[in-house]
């Protein structure tokens, strides 16, 4: 058992964590579950990662064991829920099971599980992924300026257009809502789809809006909060919130999560689309997908507001891997994450199989590694890859998250007065820098806190 106080004191925690765990999403194939967390004989080490991208995690699994014959690595594929995920890498610490040698981290777990004392400081290997990996990664795998993990696949948001009804993509917001206008009075179509329901897609969607203003959530040091400084967060919801209200966000945005606007998207309901990646080639009806634009749409970066010190800003998701405290593998464990941060082999993998890597000459030799389809994709990823944002990876972001959801989702579908609602964003920004991580589980598991 680990001697992390942290984890001691959570112990009593887990039954109630689990349930409200299960709500949080599909559960997955049970059979599937035991199968892929059935350890293989000759393992060395454990990798727990999302079950999410399998077949990519497959490849890349197997590309170690096929160079490593010594050192085996043993696929353990969690659910492919968010919440779910972290729930089974929250329960291998606190139990002190240590089943998992290797954690594939969300991107915003970053801060929560280095505070929490679960992952080991990577900080000696900086110079392995300086200048290797794209800044964004880097700076989602760091907490208070130390490395906790290593940068190993990302995700970008582009703008989905469409071609027959626009002529060039907007390279501003305020463009973009009046090309709706325009194509609305002569077209009867949804304006612009993405993701607007209330959960971490609308965080980032929000997020995209305040830095495409100029706008901060925190200062450079994460010590403080500068949401408020100056009108970038209102400006940015109170657009949201007139897109809403005047029908250039479709009626049904404040429900959608990534396949709803896709498919909205894809059987031509709609002109201007954001979304990630992995939608670009269903939209062109690969994959046994119907699709009624796949001759008639374009992908481009995502607008910025007028007069904005920036061109354009997308935020980044992805995966980090993280050493755990608790693996007693910890030497080969720390070979393969910097093995999957900076080998070409698992690099190209991800860039041909999705989802797309860290690793910043794959972007610059695109051309003679991703399949024929995907090269409009890294085309745009090029252009937009140095200017890509990480949410900020602090101690309690998942905390702040809620709170946007909480309060903001509410001003833009609602009508809501955005003063209070921001209020309380900041007050929970401010929280985050120092929140306790036990306490943030003890909230999320009082079964009173969640409906």
């Amino acid at each position: 058992m680990s001697k992390n106080p942290f984890v001691l004191r959570a112990i009593g925690l887990l039954a109630v964590l689990a349930l409200v765990a299960a709500a949080c999403g599909p559960a997955p194939d049970e059979e599937e579950e035991d199968e892929a967390g059935a350890p293989a004989e000759d393992a060395a080490f454990t990798w727990a990662v999302t079950g999410a991208d399998g077949p990519t995690m497959e490849a890349v699994a197997d590309l170690w064991n096929e160079e490593n014959p010594d050192q085996q690595v043993n696929l353990t594929l969690l659910p492919p829920e968010a919440d779910d995920q972290r729930t089974q890498l929250f329960n291998d610490q606190i139990t002190g099971a240590g089943e998992f040698d290797v954690l594939g981290l969300d991107v915003i777990w970053t801060g929560e599980f280095a505070e929490a004392g679960f992952i080991e400081s990577l900080e000696d290997m900086r110079d392995s992924v300086e200048g290797v990996s794209i800044p964004g990664a880097i700076e989602s795998a760091q907490h208070e300026g130390e490395l906790y993990a290593l940068p190993y696949s990302t995700n970008f948001g582009f703008l989905y257009y469409r071609t027959d009804l626009v002529d060039e993509p907007p390279e501003t917001w305020e463009e973009l809502y009046d090309i709706v206008v325009e194509v609305q009075e002569e077209e009867d179509i949804d304006g612009y789809v993405g993701q607007g329901d209330s959960y971490e897609g609308f965080v980032v969607n929000y997020l995209e809006f305040l830095w495409s203003d100029g706008g901060e959530v925190f200062d450079d040091a994460a010590t403080e909060s500068l949401l408020l400084d100056g009108d970038h967060a209102e400006k940015a919801i109170t657009f949201m919130q007139d897109a809403f209200e005047e029908g250039v966000f479709a009626g049904d945005f404040n429900t959608m999560v990534e396949d709803d606007a896709r498919l909205a998207f894809q059987a031509g309901d709609a002109i201007f689309m954001r979304n990630w990646p992995y939608a670009y080639p269903l939209a062109l009806g690969e994959d046994d997908e119907e699709s009624e634009v796949a001759d008639d749409f374009d992908i481009a970066p995502l607008p910025a507001f007028e007069g904005a010190p920036v061109d354009t800003v997308s935020t980044l998701g992805g995966l980090n891997n993280a050493v755990s405290t608790l693996s007693e593998n910890q030497e080969v464990a720390r070979e393969f994450v910097e093995w999957a941060a900076t080998d070409e082999g698992p690099q190209e993998i991800l860039a041909e199989m999705q989802p797309p890597p860290t690793m910043a000459s794959i972007y610059e030799n695109y051309e003679d590694i991703v399949p024929e389809d995907q090269l409009p994709v890294y085309e745009v990823l090029n252009e937009i890859r140095e200017d890509a944002r990480a949410r900020p990876p602090v101690p309690g972001y998942n905390s702040f998250s809620l709170a946007v959801q909480e309060n903001l989702h509410s001003v833009y579908a609602d009508g809501a007065d955005p003063g209070p609602a921001l209020e309380a964003v900041n007050e929970a920004a401010e929280e985050a820098l120092v929140e306790d991580p036990e306490e943030a589980i003890e909230e999320e598991a009082d079964p009173d806190e969640d409906e």
